[in-house]
């Protein structure tokens, strides 16, 4: 073993609290219906955002079976179009970005979309 990877072991705190990082970076990823993305993106301004992206998806819920037209046939879509917002945000910023998604995305029917939030290692991210 290497003099600096001995010295790495040594330092490394026993108390697992300690290494807990405190601007620690967090994702969250939203699927929403697409008529309320923008309405999401307007309140997420006021939060601290670092980075983020918009995609076009397709869910598949409870909302299932529908039967939609196209050309004069009637054909079953399981998949409806959602939209995905992905952003970026310091750990403790993460809840009021929540509360903003949760605020503008919610209709209170079936199909109102997931909130995934993911840890993100600063090992690995770089600006």
């Amino acid at each position: 073993m290497e003099h600096d990877d001995r010295e790495a072991l040594r330092l490394q705190p026993s108390d697992p609290d300690a290494l807990v990082q405190k601007d620690r970076v967090v994702q969250i990823i939203a699927l929403v219906k697409p008529f309320r993305a923008q309405a999401v993106l307007a309140a997420l301004e006021a939060v601290d955002v670092l980075a983020g992206t918009v995609r076009e998806a397709m869910g598949y819920g409870r909302q299932k079976d529908r039967l939609h037209q196209y050309l004069g046939s009637e054909y079953n879509s399981s998949f409806l179009p959602k939209v995905e917002l992905a952003v970026l945000v310091r750990e403790q910023d993460a809840p009021a970005a929540i509360k903003a998604i949760v605020g503008q995305a919610r209709t209170g029917r079936i199909g109102d979309g997931k909130i995934l939030v993911l840890p993100s290692y600063e090992d690995y991210l770089s600006w």
